[in-house]
């Protein structure tokens, strides 16, 4: 059955979409009918400060909505990793954005990941959807959620009439997926 929770810090700089990020975890968790929990957190300047996210799903009641010991941490700045790496919980995962860190050795007790996350934005023609590829990379390693799931979480996230807007979503998803595919 796999596991019952799974307890996701997201941290990046401000502006590059780490809350809408979290979203995304938690919107694909209700859909899938777990239980999820979404808490964000602001450095002191919201544009070009430290953001983070929280984000928990599972499939019982959630008894903390407060993330300790993460199992995953998408990182997509260097201050995020020197923040959270060593708080993931051993045998987790850390998806970082190699676009930006060029750090290669981490903790040996945990599985890496590397996504050139900015990269592969601009691939699919804009560098603001970096977050949405870290999402597709996540839906990899997530033992709660498929890739599916994300997919049709989408529609519910973007809105109605911006069909280049979902478009531009589902193909930054699926690179950051395959990124992570062809990785591990």
């Amino acid at each position: 059955m796999g596991k019952e929770t799974e307890e996701i810090i997201m941290a990046g700089f401000g502006g590059q979409g780490i809350l809408f990020l979290g979203k995304v975890l938690a919107e694909t968790g209700m859909l899938t009918g777990q239980n999820v929990s979404w808490i964000p957190a602001y450095g002191p300047e919201m544009r070009g400060g430290t953001a983070n996210c929280s984000v928990v799903i599972s499939r019982n009641e959630i008894a903390s909505p407060i993330v300790t010991e993460p199992d995953t941490l998408i990182a997509m700045n260097i201050p995020s990793v020197a923040r959270f790496v060593d708080k993931i919980r051993p045998g987790g995962t850390l998806i970082y954005n190699s676009s930006l860190i060029d750090q290669k050795e981490f903790r040996s007790d945990i599985k890496v990941c590397a996504i050139p996350a900015n990269q592969l934005a601009a691939e699919v023609g804009n560098d603001k959807v970096a977050n949405v590829v870290m999402a597709g990379a996540y839906a990899r390693f997530s033992d709660m959620m498929n890739f599916d799931a994300f997919i049709k979480a989408f529609p519910t996230l973007v809105p109605g009439k911006k069909k280049e807007l979902l478009e531009l979503n589902l193909a930054a998803l699926k690179k950051g997926y395959d990124c992570a595919n062809s990785t591990h």
